[in-house]
This record gives structure tokens, C-alpha cells and sequence, in this order.
């Protein structure tokens, strides 16, 4: 019952990672971004580790490898967090 509620937490993060970056809430650049791919993705490796299964902990390995450079590097000072969202009426001049 654990692995399961951990498998979900990690997946929400990942498609909610994805969810806001579709929808213009989020870049694929910024920390949030990433931290909620890695977060997610460990979660994730960690159940696949438990149960064993080679080819998703190649997967969620790579996945989280694959979201460090984004946490760790530094961003501009002159770069906001993220764009605002076009469709948004309250981000609009």
C-alpha cells in the first residue's frame, strides 16, 4: 500500500511538472520545474527498486539525472522565475 501512494505522489509531481509547463505556467527551465521532475522521479525509482524492475529504473534514473543541471545552475539575476501565462487575463498589461 506504501510503494502505491508513493507511486501516485511521484507521478502527480511529474504530470503536474508537465501540466504547468503545457500551459505556459512554468518553463522547462525553471528550478520548480525540475525539482518536481527529481522529486518525482526518485519517488518513482524508489518503488521501481523495490519491486525490482530494471527497465523503470533505468527510466526514472535518467529521468532524475536529466533534471539536476536545472536545479543546480545558478539562474541570471536579470531572468524572471517564469513567463506569464498568455491566456491568463491577470498577467496582461
Amino acid at each position: 500500500m506504501l510503494e502505491q501512494i508513493i507511486s501516485l505522489v511521484g507521478a502527480l509531481l511529474i504530470l503536474g511538472a508537465y501540466a504547468a509547463n503545457q500551459t505556459g505556467m512554468v518553463r522547462s527551465g525553471d528550478r520548480g520545474y525540475s525539482i518536481a521532475n527529481f522529486v518525482g522521479s526518485m519517488l518513482l525509482l524508489w518503488v521501481a527498486v523495490v519491486d525490482q524492475r530494471a527497465g523503470f529504473i533505468v527510466l526514472e534514473s535518467a529521468w532524475a539525472l536529466i533534471s539536476v543541471p536545472h536545479m543546480i545552475r545558478p539562474r541570471p539575476r536579470n531572468d524572471p522565475p517564469s513567463s506569464p501565462n498568455p491566456t491568463d487575463p491577470s498577467s496582461r498589461p
